[in-house]
């Protein structure tokens, strides 16, 4: 599968991203993919590879652009426990500077690129996240009923908040289907209720589960909080929704 290094032009600049796609000259239904917090490096490569192979044109953006490029602080081939800490608190500023109005703004410039890419067909997307990209997915979905068929977020940074613009309070706007899947400790069962509440409230067709023995992180194969066996889950959960959404599968 080949990939792609991209500028997509954005309000604020030129954000620096990935994409892979199948090698065969034909248009594939798109997808983008918001990374986790620790950015666009080679296991996220590994993941839109991973999806390219299945017949989807993937768009990885570097969220944390009006930083720098990717990556945009050094890191380790492997992120263990030890150093993890040190590493979310060097990324901390980024995240809270990632505001929801520059997530929208983002939004409107990444899905206009994807869109208009010559290796992807016509039709809905796809929007992915992981970590605190299932905020940023879930905000784009909300910003573009129209154009995303399906949204899928594994091990969640807080989707429900007393904020007024908490995610949870945006799912009324999503015509996508659904599908999140936990960490043991990515939310409370409160929240998790609330959550469910929500959507089942605005009707959205969704599944939301917990992924057992499972700890924050456990896609990613750079972390020590990877486990393969969620990951495969992960992937089958993955790969029905987006094949029942843009496939035309049922």
């Amino acid at each position: 599968m080949p990939t792609e290094s991209l500028q997509i032009p954005t309000a604020d600049g030129r954000a620096d991203a990935l994409a892979a796609f199948p090698d065969d000259g034909e248009r594939h239904p798109g997808v983008l993919l918001y990374m986790d917090a620790f950015g666009l490096r080679p296991a996220l490569e590994e993941m839109a590879l991973e999806l390219a192979g299945h017949g989807y044109y993937v768009l990885v953006p570097n969220v944390f652009y009006r930083h720098g490029p990717a990556p945009v602080i050094e890191l380790p081939e492997h992120i263990g426990k030890e150093i993890r800490p040190a590493i979310i608190a060097q990324l901390m500023p980024l995240i809270q500077a990632h505001t929801a109005e520059r997530v929208l703004g983002d939004a409107d410039a990444y899905l206009r690129f994807l869109t208009t890419r010559p290796g992807v067909s016509p039709g809905p997307v796809a929007v992915i996240g992981y970590c605190m990209g299932v905020n940023v997915a879930l905000r784009t979905a909300a910003a573009h009923p129209d154009q995303v068929a399906a949204l899928a977020g594994f091990h969640p940074s807080p989707l429900v908040s007393d904020a007024p613009d908490s995610p949870h309070r945006l799912v009324s706007k999503l015509t996508a289907r659904v599908h999140l899947g936990l960490a043991e400790n990515d939310m409370t069962s409160e929240a998790i209720d609330e959550l469910g509440q929500a959507l089942d409230t605005a009707g959205v067709d969704h599944t939301c589960e917990i992924y057992p023995g499972t700890v924050h992180g456990f896609t990613m194969p750079d972390t020590d909080a990877f486990d393969a066996s969620a990951q495969r889950r992960h992937w089958d959960r993955l790969l029905s929704l987006l094949g029942r959404t843009l496939s035309g599968s049922p």
